[in-house]
């Protein structure tokens, strides 16, 4: 397995690149092109799919956590109160 499907497949396991930053991701796309690993022509398209993929693993890690967090709320019987109404709201 080449190193561009260890990094699809990290995605698509977990978080994966998710805590990467665009950055760090632009650099290991440049060092898989030094290596050979990856074309220059493919780098940039390569780059934006991790960014992307990145960023939907962490709204979906964000969506998770925030219903395991009502979950336990819930189970220790937290009730949340109710939004205020504002002159907007009428």
């Amino acid at each position: 397995m080449d190193i561009k499907d260890f990094f699809e497949k990290s995605l698509n396991f977990g978080l994966g690149l998710a805590v990467y930053s665009k950055e760090k991701i632009e650099k290991l796309v440049d060092e898989m092109v030094q290596r050979g690993e990856l074309k220059r022509q493919e780098a940039q398209e390569f780059t934006e799919e991790l960014i992307k993929k990145g960023a939907v693993q962490q709204e979906l890690a964000r969506e998770w956590i925030k219903e395991e967090v009502a979950k336990v709320l819930k189970d220790f019987g937290y009730v949340p109160a109710e939004p205020e109404q504002t002159d907007l709201d009428q």
